[in-house]
């Protein structure tokens, strides 16, 4: 008879993204929570920054009762904490640990890591040091509550994020060894470096040594933590098939779990909710759009976006941008009659671009145009972004719309805008948050050539709107596994296959699935939506939370040497 999984007493995740949006690691873990608190009612405490300190954090929600005694166990051990709850669906316990009083010991640190781990800090830079301040904290938080505050016999698991998250992790195991570890990479540093370097990830990927490709793109102590983390954790585990490999390759070691990243429906409106918010999303839309380029875009209009952290290369904004010149001459040359441009309504697409940059603030000439204060007539100077930017003629996007002639004149079927901020609901322009817009869209468009899992095409999905990925990313793989064969529009995700070699074919396939979407009638883009819902259904949390479990249980059957 096979042996019971052990089950945790305590649960400690540690990650840079608690209560801090940074990217898609903080969906993984808040978008989960809900899930763990429903079986671990408050006995899942997630440890995260005290970035904003004095000022205030809408994420996290203090409380002076809540956990006294381990927060005044932890500062007399000097470990200032600020303990309450994750404004998320569960609303689980959260500790934020201010680790400024560490950084005039971080010599002394790192030299006790080189010694006790061999986890080499000498080439350390940019922002490695603040992160390593921080997990180092959040180890020695975890190492007081176990001294002082809670039962010797208690099974305690300890789950670290990223090498972001490894130092801390390494130290707690060594002074305390009866707690179980988890070490998680959601992509590799080097991985991460190779494609972010335009370097050929793919076609050479099994000639490539991690420790030589570290020193060759000065990522050594990034890497080093990372490897060491991923050795020495009672259980190892990434979010992907796609990027255990990459672990087996660039770690020498592959995960003893793959945990695949999943969503809950919570944050999902439902219903006559679901279409309101669509409805005042595309009319907001719409309206920017209307007023940018100085003519009205109809309600029939195809609302199309990507969207995620700035990485240009690797979220695959450069293809995206691409398969829409590409379809913008496309669409011209069908609307020319006699050498005359034949405005037809159905054939326009507005592509958007929600992307952080380097922002300014909101561009004052649009707020005015939006507030009635200025004709919309014509089109505003620079048709093509919402907000000003510091380097609004070096940004990247920017200039690759105008170098492939997106100039959003009348002529052009597709309209491109570059939306540079983060969607939080008063960024001055939209002032609705990011999952607001998504309902918006009628396809979302992810071409990633790096993407270990990939949360933007599933969120999509979830929000009910069809998307585009590529089997470069965890997602799309793992959609062509569920289905049984590639993505099609029809089934909801169309998962285009991509190579290091085949980037002006995808660029076409993405334009041949927006025309696709344009043929549609109101019926079959319906059918498409439910089955894009579908899909996401098949990923949340609820399926997903299961090979969690299993980590648990490998962790704690190895720190009990079982």
């Amino acid at each position: 008879m096979a042996n019971k999984s052990l089950t945790p007493d305590l649960i400690f995740e540690t990650s840079w993204e608690v209560c801090n949006k940074v990217g898609g690691i903080y969906t993984v873990l808040s978008s989960r929570a809900k899930t763990l608190q429903e079986k671990f009612a408050d006995k899942v405490f997630f440890i995260g920054p005290d970035l904003a300190k004095d000022r205030v954090n809408p994420l996290f929600k203090e409380s002076k009762s809540l956990l006294k005694k381990w927060r005044q166990t932890a500062e007399a051990a000097g470990i200032p904490v600020r303990i309450g709850r994750w404004n998320v669906p569960g609303e689980p316990i959260a500790i934020l640990v201010d680790f400024a009083p560490f950084f005039e010991k971080k010599n002394e640190i790192y030299a006790d890591a080189w010694a006790d781990f061999g986890v080499d800090s000498l080439h350390a830079y940019g922002d490695y040091d603040e992160a390593s301040m921080f997990s180092y904290a959040a180890g020695r938080f975890v190492e007081c509550i176990c001294r002082g505050c809670i039962d010797p016999a208690a099974k305690v698991i300890y789950q670290a994020h990223e090498w972001m998250s490894g130092l801390g992790m390494l130290f707690l195991k060594k002074r305390q060894p009866q707690v179980a570890t988890i070490f998680t990479t959601h992509a590799t540093s080097i991985g991460r470096s190779i494609a972010g370097n335009d370097k050929l990830l793919y076609e050479f990927f099994d000639g490539y040594n991690g420790d030589q490709m570290a020193a060759e793109l000065n990522m050594d102590a990034k890497h080093s933590i990372e490897k060491q983390s991923a050795w020495r954790a009672d259980c190892f585990t990434t979010v992907s098939s796609f990027t255990d490999r990459e672990c087996r390759q660039l770690l020498d070691k592959e995960a003893d779990v793959v945990l695949p990243n999943g969503f809950e429906n919570d944050f999902v409106p439902k219903g006559t909710e679901f279409s309101a918010k669509r409805k005042a999303a595309r009319k907001k839309v719409l309206e920017v759009a209307s007023a940018l380029v100085g003519e009205q875009m109809g309600e029939n209009t195809l609302i199309v976006s990507t969207s995620g952290r700035n990485d240009f290369r690797c979220k695959g904004f450069d293809v995206y941008l691409e398969a829409l010149a590409q379809l913008n001459s496309r669409l011209r040359g069908s609307m020319m009659i006699d050498g005359e441009a034949v405005c037809r309504m159905s054939t326009r697409v507005l592509a958007l671009i929600e992307v952080p940059c380097w922002l300014f603030g909101p561009r004052k000439d649009l707020v005015e145009r939006l507030s009635g204060e200025d004709g919309a007539g014509t089109p505003l100077g620079t048709p093509m972004i919402t907000h000003d930017l510091y380097n609004l003629n070096e940004d990247r996007i920017l200039c690759l719309i105008k170098q492939l002639g997106l100039w959003n004149t009348e002529n052009d079927p597709v309209k491109v805008i570059l939306v540079p901020c983060y969607l939080e609901g008063q960024d001055g322009i939209f002032n609705m948050p990011y999952y607001d817009l998504l309902t918006a869209n009628d396809l979302c468009i992810y071409p990633s050539y790096y993407e270990p899992w990939g949360y933007t095409p599933l969120e999509s999905c979830a929000f009910k709107t069809p998307c585009v990925t590529t089997d470069l990313s965890g997602f799309g793989q793992w959609v062509n596994g569920v289905l049984g064969h590639e993505g099609e529009l029809a089934d909801g995700v169309k998962v285009i296959h991509r190579t290091d070699m085949n980037y002006f074919d995808v660029a076409r396939e993405i334009g041949d699935t927006i025309q696709q979407m344009l043929r549609m009638d109101g019926k079959e883009r319906e059918t498409v939506r439910k089955k894009a819902a579908r899909l996401a259904d098949k990923a949340q949390w609820k399926h997903f939370i299961k090979y969690y479990y299993e980590a648990y249980d490998v962790a704690l059957r190895k720190s009990a040497g079982k």
